[in-house]
């Protein structure tokens, strides 16, 4: 996930919708002139047909003691977003917004990993660090089939979160398929209270390990003071691990990429596809890294912010990327606020490399690419970070 600048869209539509509903027993018109909604429709757009439905389900469902009209205004506004084919674009009713606002401030109760949809099907995008999901196994990539007895293929991500996430302590069962198995398997995952940590660094020899976990508001003051530490380190060269990260704070990126670059290279482009001009960011920061070189990890649990911060790197100072192919998010949503604390979550422009690429769905392709095997992950063993710290010493 990654948010960005205001851009307004479809709320028009959504406040029509709840104007309507609000004034339907009342009418639409008083007289021939005077206008009882505040909200009216523009002359194009016909509801005749939600109206008939409405009227219908009202005169002969079975068990009108169900109807439940706020929800039913929901369920309309949830399917007209579904309708757009977009799994980013949703609707939140009051109680998913203060959820949605909860996962994005890094603290909440769960199993602690990313997922989305690509292709039809839920899947991991990444279990994030020292999570019961990444103790349980969870991968970046993992197709999930079942969460308890509920098949995912009609599930939104949203709904698929409300499954998911639960009180500590908690079970939560995913029935899970991955490209090496021949069948599903059943992973059993225990909730616990989710801090997401930022990142971490080390020392191999002369080289300065960085992994960068989440894009989290933490990020940016955690790499300021790694940053000072490697530069009165020993280190000569950089491995900056983006692995398993999903994103965050398109802020965080650019400031990060501040440390690698030099000041007014460009980040990332937001494309807003000919509804207005395109917003080119700018790095701001110190370029007091600029000197290392450097290579970048990257796996299918990469997207959002770790696509557009290795993308930056690539694109400006050629630097090599190693690994799998990328998650490929790179669209950028905005949260509107409605006005009974429910809101839309809405698609509004996709993210360009510095050359011009697109991200979305398609993701970024490594220049050195090697996988991890099924005995890799039970040996432990790391064949992409054996390449990187090979390639690097390479480089002089």
């Amino acid at each position: 996930m990654l948010l960005s600048k205001k851009n307004f869209r479809f709320l028009f539509l959504i406040s029509l919708l709840i104007a309507f509903l609000g004034v339907f027993r009342l009418g639409f018109w008083v007289g021939e002139s005077t206008v009882v909604c505040k909200i009216c429709p523009p002359e194009e757009i016909d509801f005749s047909l939600f109206w008939e439905s409405w009227d219908k389900l009202q005169e002969k469902f079975v068990s009108p003691e169900n109807f439940n009209t706020q929800n039913m205004i929901y369920g309309a506004i949830s399917g007209m977003v579904k309708s757009l084919g977009d799994p980013y674009t949703i609707f939140f009713s009051p109680q998913d917004t203060k959820t949605f606002l909860e996962d994005v401030s890094g603290r909440f109760e769960g199993v602690g990993m990313e997922i989305g949809i690509r292709k039809g099907q839920l899947q991991v995008i990444a279990p994030l660090e020292g999570t019961p999901a990444k103790r349980a196994g969870l991968r970046a990539g993992d197709k999930i089939l079942k969460i308890d007895d509920v098949l995912t293929g009609d599930l939104t991500i949203e709904e698929a979160v409300a499954l998911i996430r639960g009180p500590r302590g908690t079970e939560v069962s995913l029935t899970i398929f991955r490209k090496e198995s021949e069948a599903p398997k059943e992973i059993k995952v225990k909730r616990a209270v989710i801090e997401i940590p930022s990142l971490k660094w080390e020392l191999k020899e002369n080289i300065a390990y960085i992994k960068l976990y989440h894009f989290s508001e933490k990020a940016s003051s955690d790499f300021t003071e790694a940053s000072i530490e490697i530069l009165e380190s020993p280190a000569q060269k950089i491995i900056l691990d983006l692995r398993d990260n999903p994103g965050g704070y398109l802020e965080v990126a650019q400031y990060i990429a501040g440390w690698f670059l030099e000041r007014g290279q460009t980040v990332v482009i937001e494309d807003f596809d000919d509804r207005q001009d395109q917003i080119i960011y700018k790095t701001e920061g110190n370029a007091k890294l600029l000197d290392y070189p450097i290579v970048v990890l990257i796996n299918q649990g990469s997207a959002s912010a770790s696509e557009i911060l290795a993308s930056a790197l690539r694109d400006n100072r050629s630097i090599k990327i190693i690994g799998e192919e990328s998650y490929g998010k790179g669209s950028v949503q905005e949260l509107e606020n409605l006005r009974d604390g429910s809101s839309l979550k809405i698609t509004v422009a996709d993210w360009l490399t510095p050359k011009g690429n697109r991200i979305t769905n398609e993701g970024l392709d490594p220049d050195i690419k090697v996988e991890m095997t099924e005995e890799d992950y039970e040996q432990e063993r790391d064949p992409q970070l054996d390449k990187a710290i090979e390639t690097i010493r390479e480089i002089r």
